[in-house]
């Protein structure tokens, strides 16, 4: 059986692909599309699978980032279920699960991220749970049913958004991680405390500092124990253990991977395959705001990126330039918004008051601002995104300024 002939292959069922989709049929109604994703559903928004979906105040279809329909009706194809086995660059030919072969003319590779999986003792007993998808969702509010205790494996977003959601439906639970204090590894400790004091303040016990040891159980979880000593009773158990780009397909494929593990891309976010593109996750970029190659797993990025992707493959050569934006929301505790990314920084400068939950935090190295947290201040991320672009070195009286909760900040740099 011959290939058929696609325009434009989209690889991943993911938020990319589908704002990829989205403004392929904006500016070529004409141009053959197909999607393909292993997922099951159309493409969707992750968060509300932390959040409002995992405590039942959020319907499925409000997930979907396009109505399902909005893909016949743009004559956009869209496989669900289905993955992409092998991808030649030199033919242009893809091989789906399905056995069909696809002649395609520019791809974008958008298959995301797999969670990683703890192997310790009693890993495989029921009631231990990883989320990524709405499935895994699914699987956990089902086990919540008849639960007491409830355990959160990690301090990460995933982590925090998932204890403070089944909390807030009522249920006990407790959070051990390796970092002391929560979300601390991407913005320090003191913010970290302020996280720590909040999920406290709702009834979530934390213990930080410490590590997986294993699982106990009889064909089910019924205990958790750590490397320090602490036995936990354990109904269900939620791990959230970081996540690995899944790049098997582009390496199998020849594409360069980069140092973070992402498909290596120019700025522009094709691969070292010209015609073949990658965005997401699985997307290391050469950033002009930055200087130096970015891989973020942030949802708002991968949409950017799709819509980036999209409009190089249709010829406009632009470089992707949006500055990374990432939120969480911890219940309806608290809202955090982060833009940077600031991988490591020998500064933090506060904006307002932990007391308060009423801040910004702006992390700095050799004067500069490489991002900035906020709760509560969202208008002063325009002004990180600033001083981002513009690499503004501060000086004193600027960095006093940054600080200063009632001064006028937005004349720096």
């Amino acid at each position: 059986m011959s290939a058929r002939e696609i325009d434009y292959l989209l690889i991943g069922g993911g938020q990319a692909s589908a704002l990829a989709a989205k403004k392929l049929r904006e500016r070529t109604p004409d141009g053959s599309v197909l999607l393909v994703g292993r997922e099951f559903d159309p493409p969707y928004e992750r968060p509300p699978c932390s959040k409002g979906y995992l405590q039942g105040i959020f319907e499925r279809d409000e997930a979907f980032i396009l109505k399902p329909e909005w893909y016949s009706q743009q004559h956009v194809e869209l496989m669900c279920r289905t993955t992409v086995t092998a991808l030649d660059p030199d033919t242009r030919i893809a091989k789906l699960s399905t056995r069909e072969e696809v002649h395609f003319g520019q791809a974008l590779i958008a298959t995301g991220a797999n969670v990683h999986r703890l192997h310790v003792d009693g890993s495989e007993l029921d009631g231990i749970h990883y989320l990524r998808t709405l499935p895994n969702a699914d699987a956990i509010r089902e086990d919540l049913a008849d639960s007491e205790h409830v355990v959160v494996v990690g301090g990460s977003y995933i982590g925090c958004e998932v204890a403070a959601s089944l909390a807030r439906i009522g249920h006990a639970v407790t959070i051990v991680m390796q970092e002391h204090h929560p979300l601390e590894r991407g913005f320090g400790e003191h913010a970290g405390g302020f996280f720590g004091d909040l999920l406290q303040s709702h009834g979530i016990t934390l213990h930080g500092g410490d590590e997986l040891e294993r699982f106990e159980g009889d064909g089910r979880v019924a205990k958790v124990v750590t490397k320090g000593g602490l036995e936990l009773p354990a109904d269900v158990v939620v791990i959230g253990a970081g996540v690995t780009p899944e790049v098997r397909l582009a390496k199998a494929a020849g594409l360069e991977i980069g140092e973070r593990g992402g498909i290596r891309t120019n700025s522009k976010l094709q691969s070292s395959v010209p015609g073949i593109y990658a965005a997401g996750d699985v997307c290391e970029y050469d950033s002009v705001i930055h200087g130096h190659p970015l891989r973020l797993e942030h949802w708002d990025v991968a949409c950017a990126q799709g819509e980036t992707a999209a409009r190089n493959m249709l010829g406009d050569d632009v470089d992707h330039d949006t500055v990374p934006y990432f939120f969480s929301d911890i219940a309806d505790w608290a809202s955090l918004e982060y833009v940077g990314p600031a991988y490591d920084w020998d500064r933090e400068v506060l904006r307002g008051s932990f007391v308060a939950g009423d801040f910004t935090i702006w992390y700095l190295r050799e004067r500069r601002v490489l991002g900035a947290l906020t709760v509560g201040r969202s208008d002063e991320l325009d002004i990180a995104r600033r001083l981002l672009r513009e690499r503004t070195v501060l000086d004193d009286a600027q960095l006093a300024r940054l600080g200063d909760r009632n001064a006028e900040i937005t004349m720096i740099g």
